[in-house]
């Protein structure tokens, strides 16, 4: 038995359907969360559950309103996947209040709410009972599935499943402060004898896999991060994360050609979350700094833009649209995302924090503050002093606004002071990553 099998022989199996019933469970989502949805379906599927889907059950001439309508009153059980690209619209309030009706009026019927991330439910929503995903947005599993499956079946956990499920947890805890520090440490033989597990906790979920493979990236190991994201890849085919770190390592070593294949294939099956447009973005990018031609620069700016406009809390792909619109000479713009950031992120350094306060360094800079900038920038090297591979983008994107701000060589040498350690850093406009 696999560790899989072995995690799910713990899982409720599905009830006798009534005459009146076609499916045990009806997944309603929205579309940014369909690679996890999938994986749910096959994990569903796999236990002998019966499920609507709508991209494998309505035709393309069915009413959609009407006819998910009808195989909702024909299932037995549902599950609201909720994130807060699904809370964005009014027909999730409609669909909740049917669910509501229809377990109130209907013997037997449950639904779950999957949450898939951080976001608060809102008001009408705030009494429900959820099942929390936000540490397995790549795809269900761990003690999270079973205690859903269990909620819609109305049973508690069995005493074996929750001795095993606490077991799992703690074993997710632990892999991660390990990845973290390993991290910190710039320890990449550790991580990758991290990956190497065959604990439960890492086979049953690409979520620790995927760490260690950001990781990996981060400390410029992208040979490394490519074989293991591979590997996820393979072992989680519907899953979104490690398809994107994919992407990403095959960028951060120059190679957008595959980066870009990878990730405008997500982007057109309809994979619009801020992290997948964002690394197409940064792959627009490259393919500017390869030919210089404005089309790609333009497609690279109106790609992050579309990210921050759907999550406006995003402050990654903010500045990236700041400053590409900067780099197209629309300075307004420019200083209109940068302040909008600047609300998200602040003025001051985020202990520990390298992006957030690479960030705020950024905002600084597009606004022309050099030497706040460059001792910002001193700080988020300090706080990942290892990860050379994110000092690279970012030391990158700065040289890029100081050569469109014709900055002073005084004030070039102060903000990029932080970043002397980079192998030959360039000093002027050749192909930088964006």
């Amino acid at each position: 038995m696999s560790a899989l099998q072995e995690w799910l022989s713990y899982a409720p199996t599905p009830t006798q359907l009534n005459a009146d019933q076609r499916w045990h469970v009806f997944i309603s989502y929205r579309s940014v969360n369909r690679y996890w949805v999938l994986e749910l379906y096959d994990i569903l599927r796999q236990l002998g559950y019966s499920v609507f889907l709508d991209q494998y059950v309505l035709s393309a001439a069915a009413p959609l309103a009407l006819t998910l309508g009808e195989e909702l009153d024909a299932s037995a059980s549902a599950v609201m996947v909720w994130s807060n690209s699904y809370e964005d619209s009014e027909w999730c309030k409609n669909e909740f209040n049917y669910l509501e009706g229809r377990e109130r009026q209907a013997r037997g019927f449950r639904y779950v709410i999957a949450k898939l991330d951080g976001t608060t439910l809102p008001g009408f929503a705030q009494g429900k009972i959820f099942v929390d995903f936000s540490e397995r947005r790549e795809g269900p599993g761990g003690s999270d599935i079973l205690r859903m499956l269990h909620g819609l079946a109305g049973k508690p956990l069995p005493e074996k499943a929750v001795r095993l499920a606490a077991e799992v947890d703690e074993e997710v805890k632990r892999a991660r402060s390990a990845i973290q520090a390993a991290r910190l440490d710039g320890d990449a033989d550790r991580l990758l004898e991290l990956s190497r597990s065959e604990h439960l906790a890492w086979s049953n979920s690409p979520m620790l896999g995927c760490a260690v493979a950001d990781a990996l990236s981060a400390l410029k190991r992208n040979d490394e991060a490519l074989e293991l994201s591979g590997k996820l890849c393979e072992g989680f085919p519907k899953t979104l994360r490690p398809r994107q770190l994919q992407g990403l390592a095959f960028a951060r070593k120059g190679d957008w050609r595959k980066a870009q294949a990878i990730l405008g294939e997500l982007y057109t099956a309809g994979e619009i979350d801020p992290e997948t447009l964002g690394i197409y973005a940064r792959t627009w990018m490259d393919r500017y700094n390869a030919t210089k031609d404005r089309r790609y620069l333009l497609k690279s700016r109106d790609l992050y833009r579309q990210a921050f406009e759907t999550a406006s809390k995003d402050f990654y792909t903010g500045i990236n649209a700041a400053t590409k619109s900067l780099l197209l000479d629309e300075q307004q713009t420019a200083q209109q995302l940068a302040q909008r950031v600047e609300q998200l992120v602040g003025t001051k350094a985020v202990p520990g924090k390298y992006w957030e306060t690479a960030t705020v360094a950024e905002v600084q800079l597009l606004q022309g503050h050099f030497a706040e900038a460059g001792q910002l920038y001193q700080a988020a090297v300090v706080a990942a002093p290892e990860e050379i591979g994110s000092h690279q983008t970012t030391y990158n994107q700065a040289l890029l606004i100081l050569d469109h701000l014709n900055a002073a060589e005084n004030d070039r040498t102060s903000v990029l002071r932080p970043f002397a350690h980079l192998a030959n850093p360039a000093r002027s406009k050749a192909g930088l990553a964006g």
